[in-house]
C-alpha cells in the first residue's frame, strides 16, 4: 500500500515537477541542502521509483500533481 507523502514532501514533489535544483528548491523552501536530499528520498522510497522523472509520472498518475 503506497504510503501517504506528508504536506513537505508534496511541497517538495510538486517543485521537483516544476523542474527546480534541489538548491533552488532549498532556497524556496528556506532549507539545507540535506534536507532536500532527505526528503527526496522518502517520495522516491512512498512512491516505489528512483528518478525524478518517474517520481513525477507517478504523482500524475495517483492525482498528487
Amino acid at each position: 500500500m503506497l504510503e501517504s507523502l506528508g504536506e513537505r514532501e508534496r511541497e517538495v514533489l510538486r517543485l521537483l515537477a516544476e523542474g527546480l535544483t534541489y538548491g533552488e528548491i532549498a532556497g524556496r523552501l528556506v532549507v539545507s541542502l540535506n534536507t532536500v536530499r532527505f526528503h527526496v528520498k522518502n517520495i522516491y522510497g512512498k512512491l516505489g521509483v528512483d528518478r525524478r522523472v518517474a517520481a513525477v509520472d507517478r504523482a500524475k498518475v495517483l492525482g498528487l500533481l
